[in-house]
C-alpha cells in the first residue's frame, strides 16, 4: 500500500480491545478510529496502560480481546510502516556510535556493523539528516551531543525507512525548554512535508496543544479518542488527572492547560 492509498484508511482501528498483562486487565473497551495523517496524543495518568497501548501497535504485546488494527492490518505486520522514538533513546542506541550509525540502525537494525552499506542506504541516511536538521553533526558520537540534537537523531532513525506513522514515546522529557519548541516545530514541519501520521504518548501536553490534531485518553480504565478542542476542557483533564485543570485560551486563540 502506497502512502497515497493509507491516507483513505484509518491510521488505528481499535475495536473492543482490551490490554492484559500478567493476567491483570490495564485497560479495557477500546473502540475508536485515529484518521490517518493526524497528530496525535496519548495521554492518561501514570500507570494508565499508555506505554502498553503503544507495545499493542508495534506488535510487540498481542491484545488482549478484540481487533486492533494498524492501517487496516494487524499490528508488526509491516515494522517499516511505523518508526518509534523511545524513552531515553541515547541509552537504547549505545551512546558510542555516531549519529550517522544510529540513523543506520533504522534500516537494517543490528547488521550495519557487519555488512557493506549501500549508495542508497547512504542517501536514506542522509536524506533523513537533512530532514532533521541534523547533517551538522552527522559523524558526532552520540554521547557528544545535547539532548535536543540527540532527539533530531532519534526522529531521522525514525524517519529513515519512510514510515506511515511515527510514534514518539515523552519525546521532550530532560529537554530545555528551547530544546521543546524545537522538536515541537520539527514535529509539525515533518508531519506537513511527509504526510506522515504522527502519535506521540506526552506527560505534559501545553508544548503540543499548537499542533495536536486530537487525543486517545485513558480515562476509568477505557480509552477513548476526540478531537482537541473536545478533549482539553476543564472537567475532562481534571478527570483524567486527579487534580484540577484549568483550560485557559489566550486572546491570540492558543490553548494552555494549567493546575489551579
Amino acid at each position: 500500500m502506497s502512502r497515497s492509498d493509507s491516507v483513505a484508511v484509518a491510521a488505528l482501528t481499535f475495536h473492543d480491545v482490551s490490554a492484559v498483562r500478567g493476567g491483570r486487565v490495564i485497560w479495557s473497551q477500546g473502540t475508536f478510529e485515529v484518521p490517518a495523517g493526524d497528530i496525535v496524543a496519548v495521554i492518561g495518568a501514570n500507570g494508565a496502560g499508555k506505554t502498553t497501548m503503544l507495545q499493542m501497535i508495534l506488535g510487540l504485546i498481542p491484545v488482549g480481546h478484540g481487533e486492533l488494527r494498524v492501517f487496516g492490518r494487524r499490528p508488526g505486520t509491516d515494522r517499516d510502516r511505523i518508526g518509534y522514538v523511545p524513552q531515553n533513546y541515547a541509552e537504547s542506541a549505545g551512546e558510542a556510535i555516531r549519529a550517522r550509525d544510529a540513523v543506520l540502525l533504522g534500516l537494517n537494525g543490528g547488521r550495519w556493523a557487519f555488512s557493506r552499506t549501500s549508495e542508497a542506504d547512504r542517501r536514506r541516511v542522509d536524506g533523513a539528516l537533512a530532514a532533521v536538521d541534523a547533517g551538522s553533526f552527522a559523524d558526532d558520537r552520540l554521547a557528544t551531543l545535547s539532548g535536543g540534537q540527540r532527539q533530531r537523531v532519534a526522529i531521522a532513525e525514525a524517519l529513515v525507512s519512510q514510515p506511515d506513522m511515527i510514534i514518539l514515546d515523552e519525546p521532550l522529557a530532560s529537554l530545555d525548554l528551547r530544546s521543546q519548541h524545537e522538536i515541537v516545530t520539527l514535529l509539525k514541519d515533518l508531519h506537513r512535508e511527509l504526510s506522515v501520521t504522527v502519535v506521540v504518548v506526552a506527560h505534559d501536553l501545553n508544548p503540543f496543544l499548537p499542533i495536536l490534531d486530537g487525543a486517545i485518553y485513558l480515562l476509568d480504565g477505557h480509552p477513548h479518542y476526540a478531537g482537541v478542542n473536545d478533549v482539553i476542557e476543564d472537567e475532562l483533564l481534571t478527570h483524567l488527572y486527579g487534580t484540577p485543570i484549568q483550560v485557559v485560551r489566550t486572546p491570540q486563540g492558543d490553548l494552555f492547560a494549567r493546575s489551579v
